[in-house]
């Protein structure tokens, strides 16, 4: 619908003719090209930017060998450097990955959102800006809107809508100078819905140009350089709901393969968020007929998971604190029936419903994930903020792990890969695939390797602790709480000395 006379849908309560009227010689020379920022941030987009011209997925590891598989069964039969497995080397503290660094502060700042229901219009002068664009559209945060990308720029967007109604959302290039900008945007103006929002990508870093867009209801602005991240958070920043509900990070553990120990990482990463990092976490035992959360916390709840995911609809923070069992003062558990009386014939809808309403319980939510394949565990996969993969140095674990890896990998592409954790290294008279190897075959770095320790693992498990309360000082626990810090981005807070003087007064 066409706005009236004199009225402006970008911003109804702006009066153009009685409050604005520009200076003879405004706008008169094209606004300078923009100068390099020395803080590395856009002071218009208010935003961090990275530095002109960078890529920040050039630094994902280059493509793989042809057969790396067929090239490591090779490799295994002949003889080693010694410590292949880097075990006398500290390995929990593995190098850390730079894409999880690099993305980490910019999936802080839109928080994880995602884009509602809406249409969404990109009208690309360059090719460069219409390929970013698209791989802005197939982010996961923006798979409920509908993208589509044109080329034309501004000047397109105007002569299309002349015929058409807007969407909810027009983001438009422009090389345009100053004056060429503003003009085709007042006839953008003219015919654009009252309730379009309007993005402009210029290439003037120019403050004054800035200030006179916002003034005339522009939503937002930005300038190269431009990339995936910065146009998939600049959208949902516009439809952030103040009133909505906190959403916490959903990380999800998966075992490579049956017995590689990833529900054992799961429930101490879990833990030692909590414990070691003085936050709040919920674990989610997701293996309703197998699940070992309740027996690891040495917990019997009466309700659990597979009570909320029976009634998904009915779950809400009263109900959901009834089926939590509490572990410590800050973990709380969703325990798995880990019985055979049903045969949890549970839709996806529900296992969807249910975990993006436990991520409002905790700012971490940690997902126990089955060794299984179905349509809810790939969604669950593709939908978590961070995903770890734990495999065990051997074979079917490498070729697993490269399955699930290359699997997340395409339907992510804007995301930080999969981190690796390689559990049991080291088995006494064992053939084993050498840590360096098993990276490299994948790409990745291990985030962390575990050393084998059959007798701390067992005790743990036998007595229903975690491995920081049997074994503080090993480097099992050491190596977990390392894998918490990187997980959670954060490092625990300081302990506080107390003199004996103080203790001695606090007793009395």
């Amino acid at each position: 619908m066409k706005p009236q006379q004199g009225h402006d849908p970008f911003d109804p309560d702006f009066d153009a003719d009685d409050e604005f009227a520009p200076a003879d010689n405004a706008w008169r020379e094209p606004p300078p090209a923009a100068a390099a920022d020395p803080l590395g941030a856009d002071p218009l987009a208010g935003v961090p930017a990275p530095a002109a011209g960078s890529d920040p997925f050039a630094d994902l590891p280059p493509s793989r060998k042809p057969d790396p598989i067929e090239q490591i069964l090779l490799e295994t039969g002949g003889d080693h450097d010694e410590d292949p497995f880097g075990l006398d080397a500290p390995p929990p503290r593995a190098e850390a990955n730079p894409v999880h660094d690099m993305i980490a502060g910019a999936e802080a700042a839109f928080g994880e959102a995602s884009l509602p229901r809406i249409t969404v219009h990109i009208f690309c002068v360059s090719a460069e800006t219409a390929e970013i664009a698209e791989k802005a559209a197939g982010d996961r945060r923006m798979e409920r809107a509908t993208v589509v990308v044109r080329t034309g720029g501004l000047a397109a967007a105007v002569e299309i809508y002349q015929n058409q109604a807007t969407p909810s959302l027009v983001m438009v290039e422009s090389a345009d100078p100053g004056v060429q900008l503003l003009g085709l945007l007042d006839r953008l103006a003219e015919v654009c819905d009252p309730g379009t929002k309007v993005v402009v990508i210029g290439g003037a870093n120019d403050i004054a140009l800035y200030r006179e867009l916002m003034r005339r209801g522009v939503s937002e602005y930005l300038v190269p350089p431009l990339n995936p991240l910065l146009i998939v958070r600049t959208a949902t920043s516009l439809y952030a709901d103040p009133s909505a509900p906190f959403v916490g990070r959903q990380i999800a553990f998966c075992g490579a393969k049956g017995g590689a120990g990833a529900s054992t990482i799961a429930h101490n990463v879990a833990y030692s968020i909590t414990e070691r990092l003085q936050t709040g976490a919920v674990l989610v035992d997701l293996d309703l007929p197998f699940g070992t959360a309740g027996l690891d916390f040495n917990q019997d709840p009466l309700q659990g998971v597979a009570d909320a995911l029976s009634q998904p609809d009915r779950l809400d923070s009263v109900l959901m604190d009834r089926m939590m069992a509490r572990c410590t003062e800050r973990l709380s558990l969703f325990a798995a029936p880990a019985t055979l009386d049903g045969d949890y014939d549970i839709s996806t809808e529900a296992f969807e419903e249910v975990t993006q309403k436990i991520r409002s319980a905790a700012p971490f939510v940690v997902l126990d994930l089955p060794h299984v394949w179905t349509a809810w565990k790939r969604k669950i996969l593709l939908s978590s903020d961070d995903l770890v993969i734990v495999a065990t140095p051997d074979l079917a674990s490498l070729r697993n792990a490269k399955n699930m890896i290359d699997l997340v990998r395409r339907a992510r592409p804007n995301d930080a890969p999969p981190r690796l954790v390689l559990n049991q290294v080291g088995v006494p008279g064992r053939p084993e695939i050498p840590v360096k190897d098993f990276g490299e075959a994948l790409g990745l770095t291990p985030a962390l390797c575990l050393p084998f320790d059959p007798k701390l693992f067992g005790q743990a498990a036998n007595n229903g602790q975690m491995i920081a309360e049997v074994g503080p000082k090993s480097r099992s626990a050491e190596g977990l709480d390392h894998l918490a810090q990187q997980i959670a981005r954060r490092e625990p807070p300081a302990v506080q000395k107390t003199s004996l003087l103080s203790s001695l007064f606090k007793k009395k």
